[in-house]
């Protein structure tokens, strides 16, 4: 790693989706449009929150998006409009460390070209 990178260079980015099949379209989207290097998708998730003033107890799939931290709000962005939520959940943490090779990966998959 170069001194100029740094594993906070990478986050890590949270979403979930109601369904399989909603959170596989999101994944592919931003694998395809280059916004996450790869999104890892966790079904059988349990969520207990507050919405509109009632206590909602639902089944979700977390989707762990790796992408460039200079690519998180493009893909927050991008979340919430293909998202089936009003308020879809796109919360990003940095990497605090991890393999220089797949920090570099994460980079490079996650950017422009």
């Amino acid at each position: 790693m170069s001194r100029s990178e740094s594993p906070q260079d990478v986050s890590v980015v949270l979403v979930t989706a109601p369904d399989d099949a909603v959170a596989a379209r999101i994944a592919r989207a931003l694998v395809d449009e280059r916004l996450a290097a790869c999104v890892s998708l966790v079904p059988g998730v349990r969520s207990v929150y507050r919405w509109e003033g009632a206590v909602e107890d639902a089944t979700e799939v977390l989707l762990i998006a790796k992408t460039a931290a200079a690519r998180v709000e493009a893909l927050a962005r991008r979340v919430s409009e293909i998202h089936p939520y009003d308020l879809p959940e796109t919360l990003a943490l940095p990497a605090s460390g991890g393999s220089d090779a797949y920090l570099a990966w994460v980079r490079a998959e996650s950017t422009n070209r």
